[in-house]
């Protein structure tokens, strides 16, 4: 669903006026426009900072041109372009239905004669194609959007004509793992025989709901797609054999699209007779919702003044969008519908995601402003359009180091200024993994790849190592330590934690398998300073067809590496590990915690860890005992994770509202009075400052400011924000969630 323009978006470009915002990401933004005659089209640009390079610039012009060869039978029909232009444009149909992968989630794996009338018409488009000399490169789900008459393949961000290797390298794996055939795979000449197995991977999705060689991380897939037989489990009989040929590794093996097209459809009937009840009504509701749009502009920030006009145009406050269609995951131009079905130059797959532009990168949808309050009320200093990581991933992110915020989300590190939200860098990560990159307050560390390949420019092998991030570039520095082996150990790891020069991994064993659990894991200490192995201490190896990391929390105390663990059963544990040995000092159950919870970060002091998911408790250091809980002192009383702050100890008691406790006995000193504090979301970690602690009401969507003298309500901050990070050096409050990046004063 398209949603406002930004305060300083143009009010046209060409002659089309834009409407609304259908998508923004790292390469461009993609408009809804309409022309003087009153077509209703998606209008995509380039972004400034990228527009000066003649290498993007060529891509755009050849990415227009692969869409005019596909036409408008088979693709987006392109109206209008202007490549040449200060800023770039292209102007296409709005494509009235959903990308494959969206029509599949909400109706289903599809029926067999929807299979072979859907692979049959992607066979003519892709033949169209071929004829043209031209390879797709990156054929998947989110790239195929399913109209009424018939499938229209988009996003041609790679695409290039046969033996053209001017914008691209051998040896460089460019694509889609999860969907790249194995020559591609290894960086070898992707030929129209690619695009057939992309096509039947893609027909493996729309009959399974899930692709031949799985989910996971990228280098896992790679190697499936390069050396395991294809998962055809849950499709039709009678498609095995066609799609197994299609999926041959040889590619001298595989049927042409004409080929193909035979053996899967006799062509007779309307596109439309052979889809399900769920995905026609899916095409209506999108079909409609095109003329219901109200043109919207967001307002400027506080502290910009409005850089263009917007008469004619409100403001608002906020309007939803869903569906946004990404594409382009390890793609340097992604182009994909949004909405009802549009070119979209963004980052789609977060689970196979790579290196470049941000794939994965699933962009901020706009959220409410801070309105006038009914207390006193200050508005968020700067608002951004950052997206935050998902609830599975690191919980340190944001990340204090020195005098900046690190978000990690998106495959992508970012340095923010805490003062003012500015963007300083981006740094790109394989993985949408946000344990890839770590800081030890004061610096920024991160995993970083680097490959081999021989004379012919194929990959060989990929090695991974520990290097520090420039706090002012983001770009990795020099390798600092190995991570992974000749030996396959480390070809998948996390990092958990960075201190005082040493770094602490969780690192796999062995060559990927389909499931990361399928391998035993260790974890591991590295010295920074000498690039050395301190040790290595194997976790108990129970294999499981899951890809769930094994940590949800660390932090170091003092000498031991305190970490949540969870298990294959779901269950979680408390594990304290010596940091001189990797030895387990003290291994505790966390009985009734549920692992999609807990994933906050840890609160230690010298003597204890404490707790909360229920009682607040403390347990020593010294053996993982129970030192106290509050179940004698406030029976049946639930609190969330709590913050140390001045040797006092900070929760959210639900029901209640902000209490402070003793950290020698767990004795409250004081519990907030305020008649808003019931409304306080518990399992959201507060922020302690001097004068106020901070804690957030998911009812009202407020960030609440309860003075520490006063234990009332002062102060109410409207926020879309759902997690909270004190910056204490810039004396600022960073609220993050998935769809901006926000700071408030801390007092």
């Amino acid at each position: 669903m398209p949603f406002p323009l930004a305060h300083d978006d143009p009010p046209g470009l060409g002659t089309y006026r834009l409407l609304a915002r259908l998508g923004s990401g790292g390469m461009g933004t993609v408009y809804l426009a309409r022309s003087p005659g009153g077509r209703t089209l998606a209008l995509k640009t380039m972004h400034a900072r990228i527009a000066t390079t003649t290498e993007f610039r060529t891509r755009f012009r050849l990415e227009a041109d692969a869409a005019r060869v596909i036409g408008g039978r088979y693709g987006a029909q392109v109206v209008d372009a202007d490549p040449l232009a200060e800023t770039p444009w292209m102007a296409t149909e709005y494509v009235l239905g959903p990308p494959l992968d969206e029509a599949v989630e909400r109706a289903g794996p599809l029926p067999e004669a929807s299979v072979r009338a859907l692979g049959a018409a992607l066979c003519a488009a892709l033949g169209q194609l071929h004829r043209s000399d031209v390879v797709h490169r990156d054929l998947k789900p989110s790239n195929i959007m399913v109209t009424a008459h018939g499938p229209k393949v988009i996003d041609f961000g790679i695409a290039r004509a046969l033996g053209d290797d001017r914008l691209t390298h051998t040896g460089a794996a460019v694509g889609t793992p999860a969907f790249m055939s194995p020559e591609q795979a290894t960086g070898q000449e992707h030929t129209p025989a690619g695009d057939v197995f992309a096509l039947a991977g893609v027909l493996v999705f729309a009959a399974t709901g899930r692709g031949p060689f799985g989910e996971g991380q990228p280098a896992d897939l790679l190697y499936r797609v390069r050396y395991s037989e294809p998962d055809l489990t849950g499709t039709p009989t009678a498609l095995v054999p066609v799609l197994s040929r299609a999926l041959a590794k040889d590619p001298a093996e595989r049927p042409t699209t004409t080929e193909l097209a035979a053996e899967l459809h006799d062509g007779g009937g309307e596109f439309t007779d052979h889809l399900p009840d769920a995905v026609l009504a899916e095409i209506g509701r999108r079909a409609s919702e095109v003329w219901q749009i109200v043109p919207r502009r967001l307002p400027a920030p506080p502290d910009q003044p409005a850089t263009v006009p917007s008469a004619g145009v409100p403001a608002s406050r906020g309007l939803s969008r869903r569906g946004l269609l990404m594409a382009g995951a390890g793609s340097a131009l992604g182009v994909a519908g949004a909405g009802a079905g549009v070119w979209a130059w963004l980052g789609r797959d977060a689970r196979a995601s790579g290196p470049g532009t941000g794939p994965g990168y699933t962009q901020p949808k706009p959220g409410p402003s801070v309105g006038a309050p009914k207390k006193k009320r200050l508005d968020s200093v700067w608002q951004k359009q950052y997206g935050g990581p998902d609830d599975d991933q690191n919980p340190e992110v944001p990340m204090v180091a020195g005098d900046q915020v690190v978000l990690v989300a998106n495959a992508e590190a970012r340095g923010v200024d805490p003062k003012s939200g500015a963007s300083r860098w981006t740094y790109s990560l394989y993985a949408d993994d946000s344990w890839q990159v770590a800081s030890d307050g004061t610096h920024v560390y991160g995993i970083t790849r680097d490959e081999v390949h021989d004379r012919a420019g194929s990959l060989q092998t990929v090695s991974w190592f520990l290097a520090r991030l420039d706090p002012a570039t983001g770009k990795a520095g020099k390798h600092l330590a190995p991570v992974s082996d000749a030996q396959h150990n480390g070809l998948i790891s996390r990092l958990l934690a960075v201190v005082d020069d040493t770094a602490y991994l969780a690192i796999s064993h062995g060559k990927v398998k389909r499931y990361e659990r399928q391998l035993p894991w260790s974890v591991a200490a590295v010295d920074l300073t000498t690039g050395r192995r301190k040790w290595t201490d194997p976790l108990a190896f129970h294999s499981a067809e899951s890809d769930e990391n094994h940590f949800l929390s660390a932090k170091v105390v003092g000498r031991l590496l305190v970490l949540l663990q969870q298990m294959n059963d779901g269950t979680v544990r408390i594990v304290a590990r010596d940091t001189r040995t990797g030895k387990v000092t003290w291994d505790k159950p966390w009985k009734g915690a549920d692992r999609r919870l807990v994933r906050d970060p840890l609160t230690a002091d010298e003597q204890h860890l404490y707790l909360g998911y229920g009682p607040l408790r403390a347990l020593r250091l010294s053996d993982g005992g129970q030192a106290w809980d509050t179940s004698a002192t406030r029976p049946g009383k639930t609190y969330g994770p709590p913050v140390l702050k001045g040797g006092v100890l900070y929760t959210v008691e639900k029901g209640l509202g902000l209490v402070a406790f003793g950290t020698g006995s767990g004795k409250p000193r004081w519990s907030e009075k305020s008649a808003e504090g019931p409304r306080a979301d518990h399992v959201v970690r507060p922020v302690i400052g001097s004068e106020y602690a901070y804690t957030y009401s998911r009812t009202d969507e407020v960030l609440r400011a309860v003075g520490l003298a006063s234990h009332t309500t002062e102060q109410l901050y409207k926020t879309s924000g759902t997690r909270f990070t004190a910056h204490e050096k810039s004396r600022m409050v960073i609220a993050s969630g998935p769809h901006f990046l926000a700071g408030f004063p801390l007092r």
